[in-house]
């Protein structure tokens, strides 16, 4: 009679489950060329032979999902069956990608090319621009990167808009903007580039293609063990967060690029992540502070917060459906999802653990409702 009761109450939860699928997680197992899926709070599934995975990234648009990996793989999967559909190679190594309605860009280290391809990876275009090529980022009809080696920054144009196929022309080259940019930032019309090399952050306004740098002030650098990453994460309401370069702090501007302050961090920033509702910043870093995560309220611009996980935190993710906060603890294989639901931050609290191997990069796709399981009558 027990094994009944489990089996129906366990029915019943299933049912409530699938009935709204939610949130899907999708973790890169940096060391084992597969991906970790994490729905209804369980370890679900594994998509496995996705090439080098040392630096991979996932990006989702409608229904499909794309992957780069380090050996210059794009690899189409679909997310809600969990499994490849396609790959090609654009080249020997990849660092960044960005999803259009009817294209996929590739930004590549080795080849020295940006690569057009369409939806279902078929190559359309090749842009050859003699440098290494990062932050790329798409606004409008317009596809904006940074080439590392050059120092320059290249607007490419869609002349094919509403066409099937889109095909880029080059309508700016942005020259001398500083020493070895490494990622950037896309706000509204403002393209935001950090420099490695350069005391300096850039600014590109898309509309009018002027061009300005902004001083960040720097201290001696830090050696160097993992390059802050931009993306779309740092940018509130009222601020932009910039991770300083050799740096511990994270520089405060606010979106006319006037300074606001300088938070004294940890260690070296490697991602600052903003909650969804902007009241918190999370900031990861590199080196022997690998274990390290701090949160700060970003009203006070105070550090509210430091956590020490028992391993390197290599990537951290802010839930948009649900009151998690989830961490890659890349040296102890787990990720872990914590519940911020409190809101004093001291009272956070580990809620989740999933055993994952060598965990790296946390990337959400919000999956579509799916039909309840049909129960199978049980036997007595």
């Amino acid at each position: 009679m027990r094994n009944v009761v489990y089996l129906i109450v366990a029915s019943l939860l299933l049912i409530a489950s699938a009935a709204t699928a939610g949130e899907k997680i999708f973790v890169v197992e940096r060391e084992n060329s597969a991906l970790a899926v994490i729905k209804h709070n369980l370890l679900w599934d594994e998509i496995k032979d996705m090439h080098n995975c040392n630096h991979a990234v996932v990006k989702f648009r409608d229904n499909d999902g794309y992957v780069i990996t380090r050996d210059g793989y794009v690899i189409k999967i679909d997310p809600i069956h969990d499994k490849k559909v396609k790959e090609y190679k654009t080249s020997r190594s990849a660092i960044g990608f960005i999803v259009g309605d009817n294209y996929v860009a590739v930004a590549n280290y080795d080849n020295k090319t940006v690569e057009i391809l369409d939806r279902d990876l078929n190559p359309l275009q090749t842009i050859k621009t003699g440098s290494r090529n990062v932050g790329i980022k798409e606004y409008g009809d317009k596809l904006v990167f940074a080439c590392m080696d050059s120092d320059e920054i290249w607007v490419m144009r869609d002349e094919n808009v509403g066409k099937e196929k889109p095909h880029f022309v080059l309508e700016k080259r942005v020259t001398n903007i500083g020493k070895v940019p490494f990622d950037a930032m896309i706000d509204k019309n403002l393209y935001v580039v950090g420099l490695f090399n350069s005391p300096d952050i850039g600014v590109l306004n898309l509309d009018t293609m002027a061009y300005h740098k902004v001083p960040l002030k720097l201290s001696k650098k830090e050696r160097i063990l993992k390059v802050p990453h931009f993306g779309f994460w740092s940018i509130s309401g009222d601020y932009f967060f910039i991770p300083a370069v050799g740096n511990r702090k994270v520089f405060v501007f606010d979106h006319s690029f006037n300074s606001v302050t300088a938070i004294d961090v940890k260690g070296n920033p490697v991602f600052t992540a903003l909650s969804p509702d902007k009241k918190w910043l999370a900031v990861t870093f590199s080196g022997k502070d690998f274990p390290y995560v701090q949160i700060v309220d970003t009203k006070t611009l105070k550090i509210v917060r430091s956590f020490k996980f028992p391993g390197w935190i290599l990537h951290l993710r802010w839930s948009n459906n649900t009151p998690h906060l989830y961490f890659s603890v890349n040296t102890k294989d787990e990720v872990l999802a914590y519940n911020v639901s409190d809101p004093d931050p001291k009272k956070w609290w580990k809620h989740f653990m999933w055993p994952v191997p060598k965990p790296s990069g946390i990337f959400l796709f919000e999956a579509p409702d799916e039909p309840a399981p049909k129960l199978k009558k049980a036997s007595h």
